[in-house]
């Protein structure tokens, strides 16, 4: 496994993290807590010692799985990583006892790596409310929490602003190749590791966009290269090139996803890309941009739907119907497996998913979209 440091913090980070969003699930839905155990502690074996996990993730089960997965030794090994929802808290004393919850979630007396989850504009003012960071800073005090930092998810310009609300030691963004310019972007990512934060890298896959199904033209690019690797090793060989990323956060739902990401992220060459790979990179970057419609990473941050719409995975089936030019097993298969009563035609536009996702998607324009090209 290829190594970092953490700047401010002076400890070495596996390039790799695992990001307990995505764990492994049963067919009900539910996670599969052996198998993402498993995952786990797999990873802490071959060198992976850096964890995320969120208090709203899994419905509160990714901080349990992940608690139960740290013990028997594996909780020294590990910088342990958890976020404030502040947009959950209902007043300050509701946004203590969530912290106090996830404590004992975790079953854990520290938390290594705390940050302020989902920052935009909208949840940066409710925890200045809330008085968040003097009881962050009053935890830290108490050794309840080691480091401070922030995920974030606005524009650019406001994130230039956020640098400078606090003596952060860290900060976490999306990037990957189809979103070097949205949100923080690449140009963000200079700027704080220019200010001396180090930055964790959320999204290298986009969600797995960058690996699933990988539409004709794309392939295409990539056949006519005479270097050949796998989407997964193409995506983080790009983030590593960069020596302002500190660490890739990747949720594997699966031991396969494991093997490849622990292969790729302990190769001596793997931030190695010649000019020529770089403009592939940008070739195919620009392809997919020009075929997904509305750029969703399934992060299920807009569930629940108050129409009980699984709006990632219809979002999915319309950005694959352009993708993959208007194929019609596409229009099939949404057909047969969306339940009736939960298609893109059920949307009622109330846009309570728009205020939650943190794309800024107009879901509610997708919807009718799909619904026009799906006819359901």
């Amino acid at each position: 496994m290829q190594y970092r440091t953490f700047k401010k913090i002076g400890r070495q980070v596996s390039l790799l993290g695992i990001g307990a969003m995505r764990l492994p699930e049963t067919k009900d839905g539910k996670v599969d807590e052996k198998e993402a155990i498993d995952i786990i502690r797999s990873a802490i074996d071959s060198g992976v010692n850096y964890v995320d996990t969120a208090y709203t993730y899994h419905g509160g089960n990714s901080e349990i799985i992940v608690g139960k997965a740290l013990k028997d030794g594996y909780r020294e090994k590990v910088m342990l990583a958890d976020k404030m929802p502040i947009w959950v808290a209902k007043d300050e004393d509701d946004m203590k006892r969530i912290f106090y919850k996830q404590l004992e979630r975790l079953d854990t007396d520290c938390i290594d790596m705390y940050l302020v989850h989902n920052v935009g504009v909208p949840i940066w003012k409710r925890a200045k409310k809330f008085n968040l960071m003097p009881f962050l800073e009053e935890m830290k005090a108490q050794g309840k929490i080691k480091h401070i930092g922030f995920s974030f998810h606005d524009s650019y310009e406001f994130f230039e602003e956020m640098l400078d609300e606090y003596p952060w030691e860290f900060c976490q963004i999306q990037l990957n190749y189809m979103d070097k310019n949205i949100q923080a972007g690449v140009k963000g990512l200079k700027l704080a590791a220019s200010k001396g934060l180090s930055v964790i890298i959320m999204e290298p896959l986009k969600g797995g966009r960058l690996t699933d199904s990988v539409p004709p033209s794309v392939q295409k690019i990539r056949d006519a290269f005479e270097i050949k690797r796998s989407p997964a090793e193409w995506a983080f060989k790009w983030l590593a090139n960069m020596p302002e990323v500190t660490l890739m956060l990747s949720g594997m739902s699966s031991k396969p996803q494991l093997e490849e990401n622990i292969r790729i992220l302990s190769s001596n060459d793997v931030a190695e890309l010649t000019p020529e790979e770089k403009s592939l990179i940008d070739n195919v970057s620009d392809e997919y941009n020009r075929l997904i419609k509305y750029s969703c990473t399934g992060c299920k941050y807009c569930m629940p739907c108050p129409q009980k719409l699984e709006i990632p995975k219809l979002l999915t089936y319309y950005n694959d119907w352009n993708a993959y030019e208007q194929n019609p097993s596409t229009k099939f298969e949404y057909s047969t497996w969306i339940p009736d009563g939960r298609h893109a035609s059920d949307c009622i536009g109330c846009k309570a998913c728009k205020e939650k996702c943190p794309q800024h998607l107009p879901i509610a324009q997708a919807m009718k979209e799909a619904a026009e090209a799906f006819g359901l």
